[in-house]
């Protein structure tokens, strides 16, 4: 426990300047004290003490969290997050070794892209995460509501006449609205109903889970701009084998903290890291995951704008539908 918790003490402090320091000593402790990270490591031939950079570190890949626990060091599971995936797909379990880190980390990095929890109304709009269990999105969002202390914060199920009444109400008061919802609900309420939510914040998440066909982003964000007379729609980049997450404010360009770091790898070269602009796999290190594993190879596509933001570009062909950011741009 102590492990997790001096690197979690120090997650305040990373920056720029420090990032790599901190996540090569993370990589020393995890790789002798993460049993299945240590296999993969040795599995590749690799001595972990010639690790001298976070290019030269080996990224595990996030189907490991369907078939393994993945845990640092000795401790008991507060929560275990488990993945949406899709109908027939295998599913990720993520154990957790605190809910209230896990939580109080979300709201750190949600108010530092924008602002307070009590400035706002939150409209969670996230069916297919509220019909299961073990969402780590529902935890995050159900933090936020509580902390909102706002009496039109809330979920919504499929009651889309209750959504639009309160959101009108809503959006009459002193504080910002935030409209949260996974796409595919999004598409159904721009369907059936033309909002002016003008001075609201819109934030998608998710694909289309299976209920409906997947569009690319720029289609999705046309529409829903065009039927809430919005003129950006914000994502929110997250997944069930992390604690951290990263945001958009629009046109699916994301910021991420600073214990974040996004790194796109060759998709026909694991070990090659690419340089920027240029299209390839998403790796993640992930501070935060010291309970777990901070480094992790996903099965997204993405690369890195010129001007600091990074892009999802959608998946690497072949690889397992996720639950969340299964769009294509």
């Amino acid at each position: 426990m102590s492990l997790i918790q001096n690197f979690i003490h120090q997650l305040p402090k990373v920056n720029e300047a420090n990032f790599e320091d901190i996540a090569l000593s993370l990589f020393q402790i995890q790789s002798v004290h993460n049993p299945v990270y240590k296999q993969f490591i040795h599995s590749l031939g690799i001595h972990p003490s010639k690790i001298t950079s976070i290019e030269q570190i080996p990224f595990l890949p996030i189907e490991f969290f369907k078939n393994h626990r993945i845990a640092t060091g000795d401790w008991q599971t507060d929560i275990e997050f488990t993945s949406s995936g899709t109908t027939g797909a295998s599913t990720s379990r993520h154990e957790v070794w605190n809910l209230d880190f896990y939580i109080k980390n979300a709201q750190n990095i949600f108010e530092q892209y924008f602002g307070p929890l009590e400035k706002y109304h939150f409209f969670a709009l996230l069916p297919s995460y509220l019909e299961r269990e073990g969402s780590s999105l529902i935890a995050m969002m159900n933090h936020f509501i509580s902390e909102s202390k706002s009496s039109f914060s809330g979920f919504y199920l499929h009651n889309y006449h209750e959504l639009v009444l309160q959101l009108r109400k809503a959006q009459n008061t002193d504080r910002k609205v935030i409209l949260w919802g996974v796409s595919f609900a999004l598409v159904d309420l721009a369907e059936q109903f033309e909002l002016d939510l003008k001075n609201a914040i819109v934030i998608e998440t998710g694909g289309m889970k299976g209920r409906r066909k997947e569009m690319i982003r720029e289609e999705l964000h046309e529409l829903l701009c065009n039927r809430f007379h919005v003129n950006q729609i914000g994502s929110e980049y997250g997944m069930t084998e992390l604690l951290s997450q990263a945001y958009s404010h629009g046109d699916g360009l994301y910021q991420a903290p600073p214990w974040l770091r996004i790194m796109i790898r060759d998709v026909n070269d694991p070990f090659k890291i690419l340089e920027k602009s240029r299209t390839g796999g998403i790796n993640v290190i992930d501070l935060a995951n010291a309970h777990s594993c901070a480094f992790l190879e996903t099965q997204d596509l993405g690369k890195w704008s010129q001007d600091g933001y990074f892009e999802v570009l959608g998946r690497i062909d072949n690889s397992d539908l996720r639950g969340c950011n299964l769009l294509v741009g």
